[in-house]
């Protein structure tokens, strides 16, 4: 089947590409293995090189990279450009930071000496989401390639463009272009990969359906993933909070990439005495988001990335009132099988819909009451998900004190969820496992190799 990039704003066909065949796949595998050789023999000063040239051409590139992204997944342009400048700074961060985060640990034992080495593997397969398409690669890229992995890309279908642009920007930043490859394939090829012995791991981001499958077929051939899932972030508010500036945030937080984000806040969890209140604030500010034409610098929002998207968000939002959730804010699909929807909020959010089960990719706000702060955590906590969650509260010692207690990846306390360099990304519970970013994420595949040296022949190396 060939694969296919659509503008969702315009409905239109932009290009068409023919999907590479297993014997092409295999070819540039074995390319990527033999290069991994070369590439993890390179000093970290060259890495680096390649790194930081990565990051200007991300600069310099930043108007194309955020039209193609605005054409194949309607992310609007400012949004683009702001992904594809964050892209750079993760690339200079791992440049800078790479040799530090994997330098040899001494650890004293019983030996003359002994240390842990963090050694590259070979081949990582990166298999990517639509929703952040540069931004989504570059945190698993960055790191891999810096540790001296190589990396080949099974990017989400419907953009194409996007991951051989991204694909470009290495390639002309001095990559070795075995090291790091655009796979057009679909995904009926990903268990022939996963099953060949020279990929050496996986990485996904993407439903919990795709991660449970992949995490299968991997640890059938005992190779190790790392997987970024689904999330339903819990944004829990306070009777104490500064409510103007929470609703705020909520409502920036909702709009993330026209809500399709797995850190975006979907689940408002608000105490009583504040409800109101908050609901009213939250309703104006998202009222106030432009939607247009991804291409237009205005747009604060687009159209969903495709209209099937849309619809399923539709369904969740009907059977969910059909069960009790009250609308609060009208929006949603002027008619179906168009991907344009408007923000949305739902109350009276309760066990048994869809709305408290399920996540809501896209821009729908699902507020639940909360008696105190302890029911705020324990439906917090009701979810099948753990990716991300926010503690607005106007006491900072009792917002660490339940940012310990949420059962998530990340608790950001009077602050907008975001993932950043310099901190862990990942989840649990059906939010998957593994980190991305940091130096946790640098770590995640390398050979954290033991080595011990006995005292006498270390003392011999000492006096040499």
């Amino acid at each position: 089947m060939p694969i296919e990039s659509f503008n969702p704003y315009t409905g239109r066909l932009l290009r068409r590409f023919k999907a590479f065949s297993w014997m092409k796949t295999e070819r540039i595998l074995g390319q990527a293995h033999r290069a991994a050789a070369d590439w993890q023999a390179t000093t970290w000063a060259h890495r680096a090189g390649v790194l930081r040239r990565a990051a200007a051409l991300l600069r310099e590139r930043q108007d194309d990279l955020a039209r193609l992204m605005a054409l194949e997944m309607g992310k609007p342009v400012t949004d683009g450009r702001a992904e594809a400048l964050k892209c750079a700074t993760c690339c200079d961060f791992y440049a800078e930071r790479a040799e530090g985060f994997l330098a040899d640990e001494l650890i004293e034992t019983d030996a003359g000496r002994s240390f842990i080495s963090y050694q590259p593997i070979g081949v990582v397969l990166a298999i990517m989401p639509w929703n952040f398409p540069l931004w989504q690669v570059v945190r698993f890229a960055a790191p891999a390639l810096m540790a001296g992995n190589v990396g080949l890309l099974k990017h989400a279908s419907n953009v194409p463009q996007c991951a051989l642009a991204l694909e470009q920007v290495f390639h002309d930043a001095g990559l070795p272009p075995a090291c790091f490859r655009t796979l057009l394939i679909g995904s009926d090829l990903v268990e022939k990969l996963l099953a060949d012995d020279r990929v050496r791991a996986a990485t996904l981001t993407g439903s919990e359906g795709a991660g449970a499958s992949v995490a299968a077929i991997a640890g059938a051939h005992i190779k190790k993933t790392v997987l970024e899932l689904g999330g339903s972030d819990a944004f829990i508010v306070l009777a104490d909070a500064d409510v103007a500036l929470a609703a705020k945030t909520a409502a920036q937080s909702r709009m993330i990439n026209s809500g399709q984000s797995c850190i975006a806040a979907k689940r408002f969890i608000v105490e009583k005495p504040v409800l109101k209140e908050f609901i009213s604030q939250m309703k104006t500010h998202l009222l106030a988001m432009r939607p247009g034409d991804p291409l237009d610098d205005a747009t604060q929002y687009g159209p969903l990335a495709r209209p099937d998207l849309a619809d399923e968000l539709t369904q969740q939002v009907n059977d969910s009132v059909a069960r009790g959730a009250k609308v609060e804010l009208h929006g949603g699909q002027a008619k179906p099988g168009t991907a344009l929807f408007r923000p949305m909020m739902l109350s009276n959010v309760k066990p048994g819909q869809r709305a408290y089960e399920e996540e809501f990719f896209g821009p729908v706000a699902l507020v639940l009451e909360a008696k105190n702060a302890a029911d705020a955590v324990r439906l917090a906590n009701d979810s099948r998900f753990g990716l991300g969650a926010a503690v607005w509260t106007g006491d900072a010692k009792k917002g660490e004190e339940m940012a310990r207690q949420i059962e998530s990846g990340a608790v950001f306390v009077n602050g907008l969820v975001k993932s950043m360099p310099e901190l862990p990304f990942g989840g649990v519970k059906k939010s998957g496992y593994g980190r991305e970013l940091s130096y946790l994420g640098i770590r995640e595949f390398v050979n954290q190799k033991s080595i011990w040296i006995g005292k006498e022949i270390a003392a011999v190396a000492k006096m040499e």
